[in-house]
């Protein structure tokens, strides 16, 4: 299964400086780059990228992350998400319109979520997403 990888998981592994609690996050990480199964969406990649206030740094970070294709985002998607928004919504969960356009492309797709943000496991008493956790190797 394909693991969509969320901007949190991104950050702790490519932009922070190593830190002994994020060692696992970093290694489930580099294992599913390792195995093929990491998934990216344009949004994400926006994120990951914003806020670089260095430009050459930008660039290495940009490079790097070329080597993973965008998961198509389509029409339905953006639909499904508000769907999905105004589910939980009508159940007292609140998100960003980013975690919910993730939790539809991830059902579209099959995919698993990838994240340190605890709203998708909010989301997850409600939506039928698969969250994936680091696996103690």
């Amino acid at each position: 299964m394909k693991v969509l990888v969320d901007t949190p998981i991104w950050s702790l592994s490519l932009r922070r400086k190593p830190r002994a609690e994020n060692a696992q996050i970093r290694s489930e990480l580099a294992a599913l780059v390792q195995d093929g199964r990491v998934a990216i969406i344009g949004p994400i990649r926006q994120e990951v990228l914003s806020g670089i206030r260095e430009r050459p740094q930008f660039d290495r970070l940009r490079d790097h992350l070329r080597a993973f294709i965008d998961t198509p985002v389509t029409v339905e998607d953006y639909e499904e998400a508000a769907t999905l928004f105004n589910l939980c919504r009508s159940r007292g969960i609140q998100g960003s319109n980013t975690d919910f356009l993730i939790c539809a492309i991830a059902l579209r797709n099959g995919f698993s979520i990838f994240s340190t943000d605890g709203d998708f496991a909010l989301f997850g008493s409600v939506l039928p997403i698969a969250l994936h956790s680091a696996v103690v190797r």
